[in-house]
């Protein structure tokens, strides 16, 4: 039965290819992600983020926040992830992230979701097979406030790279 299975079994294609993007789409990004107060500990404490904002309450509560910070690295982090299966999932390599701003904290409790506006989309110069496309990606809590924002970019997989020999 096994044997079977697998001979019947259809690899579906997951991701998005570089002519699948259009400047100024916009995706939103789905389900959303609650962060919890162990989520933020934890990630603190194994990146040794040592401001007390994110793991004391009391600290926090006399500096004005009703509760501890939820480290901005995780909200980062968080609103990234959210994005990959719309614009990265199918690989690539990280280019890398500007334009970083972080709105207003995030508490414990929060639902982060996300969504990405295609910002650029060319053809890779030095890699005939890729095109480097740059997304600026919001992310929002449950009040739909933006917490953060920033722009990303990816190299991303042409669907019909040229012939080795016809890139010479």
């Amino acid at each position: 039965m096994a044997e079977g299975f697998r001979e019947r079994a259809k690899l579906s294609p997951k991701g998005r290819l570089y002519e699948d993007f259009q400047v100024g789409e916009v995706r939103v990004h789905h389900w959303g992600r609650t962060i919890c107060e162990s989520d933020t500990v934890l990630f603190t404490t194994l990146t040794l983020s040592f401001n007390p904002l994110y793991t004391n309450r009391v600290y926090a509560q006399a500096h004005g926040h009703p509760d501890i910070v939820v480290n901005p690295l995780l909200v980062f982090n968080t609103v990234l992830g959210l994005s990959v299966e719309d614009n990265s999932e199918i690989g690539g390599p990280f280019v890398g992230v500007g334009a970083l701003t972080y709105h207003q904290p995030v508490y414990p409790g929060d639902t982060i979701v996300a969504r990405s506006t295609t910002r650029s989309a060319r053809l890779s110069a030095s890699n005939p097979a890729n095109g480097i496309v740059t997304w600026h990606t919001e992310g929002f809590n449950q009040r739909d406030e933006r917490v953060i924002d920033f722009e990303r970019s990816n190299l991303v997989r042409l669907r019909h790279p040229p012939a080795k020999d016809a890139a010479a």
